[in-house]
């Protein structure tokens, strides 16, 4: 015990790093065991579209949306959804929805705010639309 407070006084900058991040790590773990958001795998998406009739909704730039999308997805940015621009979802309410982004970062904020406006099965692609296209899985371009 006394080599960690010697440690701590002799580097004090490195010790409080440390803590910040060990209370970062805390949050985080328990941030998302406790959102009703989760994250689900490219097998698990192609399962919800296949199965139980899912809505993919991609929250990248209408022009990197033209480059490659799922098949089906509709272009929703984050503005759109946290301005409740939701009409073209409202009939999806109860069918699984699952947001996506270009890499899997920007997407829970999103999925979060469709989670408050009542839907009742949200979800976030792992590793967006770069972990899809990654694995050679299909894409439509244009439109």
């Amino acid at each position: 015990m006394e080599q960690v407070m010697q440690f701590v006084s002799n580097h004090p900058v490195l010790s409080i790093a440390w803590v910040g991040l060990l209370v970062a790590v805390i949050f985080m773990t328990l941030k998302t065991a406790t959102s009703k958001v989760k994250d689900i795998s490219n097998s698990d998406l192609t399962r919800l579209i296949n199965s139980e009739d899912a809505v993919v909704v991609d929250t990248r730039t209408i022009d990197d949306f033209r480059k490659g999308h799922i098949v089906g997805a509709i272009n929703l940015t984050p503005t759109d959804i946290k301005n409740g621009t939701l009409a073209v979802l409202d009939k999806h309410k109860e069918r699984p929805v699952i947001v996506l982004c270009a890499n899997g970062t920007s997407s829970k904020e999103p999925a979060e705010v469709l989670v408050k406006e009542g839907f009742t099965q949200v979800f976030t692609l792992k590793n967006g639309l770069s972990g899809w296209s990654g694995e050679n899985l299909p894409l439509v371009r244009g439109k």
